[in-house]
């Protein structure tokens, strides 16, 4: 899977991380399912064809995340903090995203990451 660097531009300053790309519906479905542990600095980016509510379940994943929902523009417009392993409840986007990010549960807060915030990396091909 590829691999490459995802920048947050926040309030307080610039955020780089280290994503795994999930760019087809295979990669997708599986995401970080099964996955036990993953570091600070890492993450997952899901990339859809087009921009559309979203919607995600922590299915078969033991990992504690949050997911981070993104626009076309790169914009964040919801952010769902610690989610529950395992659970089956959908986690719905709220509003249209076309690029969600996965990131250990607890790093938005830690970092201050927040709705509105800018997100940019190669595959996203965002300004």
């Amino acid at each position: 899977m590829l691999q490459e660097d995802l920048t947050i531009q926040t309030a307080d300053g610039e955020l780089t991380f280290v994503v795994e790309v999930a760019a087809n519906d295979i990669e997708r479905a599986r995401g970080l399912m099964f996955r036990e542990e993953m570091a600070e600095n890492q993450g997952m980016l899901f990339i859809f064809e087009s921009e559309g509510e979203r919607f995600f379940w922590m299915k078969n994943t033991p990992l504690p995340l949050d997911i981070i929902y993104i626009s076309t523009a790169g914009k964040i417009v919801s952010i769902a903090e610690d989610t529950t392993p395992f659970s089956e409840a959908v986690i719905p986007s709220g509003k249209p995203a076309r690029f969600v990010l996965e990131l250990n549960a607890g790093t938005s807060q830690k970092l201050a990451i927040a709705i509105g915030d800018h997100v940019t990396s190669p595959s996203m091909q965002v300004d």
